[in-house]
């Protein structure tokens, strides 16, 4: 079997709070989930956008950022064990013969589950692409807005685009093991962590590294392999860069992305989902939090938790039909507690 093949009884598309807090939920059920999501850590958007924002309406905290409401998600369900797949975006749904789905990412794992569980907030983060004539031509080969594999980038001449932490963060990790490291940024001031610039800083100082200022305007090589970049910027004549490898890293933003291909039916890019079950039109494809839509949806995360809650009860009868469903509390059941590890 490949190990790019897994088996569960849940595949949750998407690692934010609500998918985190579904993984707790199916757990106390003893069903196990394995969750995708296309950024390379869980937490959503209050990890990657907002982790120092504060938060105000999570019930029992009258504060709290979303990283530390990440952070204690993912405490909350340790003991479940669940398995991530991050840094991919599921492409393909397919209905299986037993009833079951198959699920297959972008980067090639495929998971068979009963059940499907679409808890992507708005959609997939995609990333925002510089503008510049025939990017696409390069996308994939020499051209990319993230890293999966640092290995891949060994030994090469990089040019990392974009001033925030991503471009900073991964500058300094790449630059020991490329030939070439290269930093542009359209101002001289950045946006991310000051300890993270004066690093940076020190490299280019010490030779290790150049730093430059301007925006990407044309790229330069065949068959999709980058050799040089044009960069303009004001008051100045364009100049270009010689590197085989660009890395842009101008932010995220959300679009529904494959799931649109799924066969669901959609209402201005939501999914419409029942209020008993929070199933969607197609049997055994559950859909909770932002992205699904019904009379009275409140786009809350205590919302989506409660949603949760009810696609758990669900689930249960597609993944073990023949068992009967026992409603316990955590407060006073030792079956739980012992699942919970208390």
């Amino acid at each position: 079997m490949s190990e790019n093949f897994h088996k569960t009884d849940v595949v949750i598309i998407g690692a934010g709070p609500v998918g985190l807090f579904a993984v707790f939920e199916l757990g106390l059920l003893d069903m196990k989930a394995h969750l995708i999501d296309i950024l390379d850590k869980p937490g959503g958007q209050c990890a990657e956008l907002y982790p120092e924002k504060p938060i105000y309406d999570i019930p029992a905290f009258p504060v709290i950022s979303g990283q530390e409401l990440t952070d204690n998600l993912m405490a909350q369900i340790k003991p479940f064990d669940p398995m991530f797949h991050l840094g991919q975006m599921a492409v393909a749904l397919t209905k299986l013969e037993n009833e079951s789905w198959l699920v297959e990412t972008d980067m090639g794992t495929k998971i068979e589950a009963p059940v499907i569980v679409i808890a992507a907030g708005g959609g997939s983060f995609m990333p925002k692409k510089p503008s510049i004539p025939n990017l696409d031509a390069f996308e994939g080969t020499s051209v990319f807005y993230a890293v999966r594999k640092m290995e891949q980038f060994k030994g090469k001449n990089i040019l990392i685009a974009g001033g925030g932490d991503s471009a900073l963060d991964w500058t300094l990790n790449l630059q020991p093991i490329a030939n070439t490291v290269s930093l542009i940024h359209r101002r001289p001031e950045f946006r991310a962590a000051p300890d993270s610039v004066n690093k940076m800083h020190a490299l280019v100082e010490s030779g290790k590294m150049k730093l430059y200022t301007g925006n990407p305007k044309e790229l330069h090589g065949t068959n999709g392999q980058l050799e040089a970049v044009t960069v303009e910027n004001r008051g100045e004549e364009p100049y270009q860069i010689e590197c085989d490898t660009m890395l842009a890293f101008y932010g995220l933003t959300m679009k529904l992305g494959p799931i649109a291909d799924f066969g669901l039916n959609l209402e201005q890019n939501l999914i419409p989902v029942d209020t008993e079950k929070f199933e969607t039109s197609t049997p055994r494809i559950f859909s909770i939090g932002d992205i699904n839509t019904y009379p009275g949806k409140l786009k809350l995360i205590l919302s989506g938790f409660h949603e949760a809650a009810l696609m758990a009860q669900q689930a249960f009868r597609y993944v073990y039909p023949d068992k009967k469903l026992r409603f316990q509390y955590t407060t006073s059941s030792t079956d739980l507690q012992g699942k919970l590890g208390v």
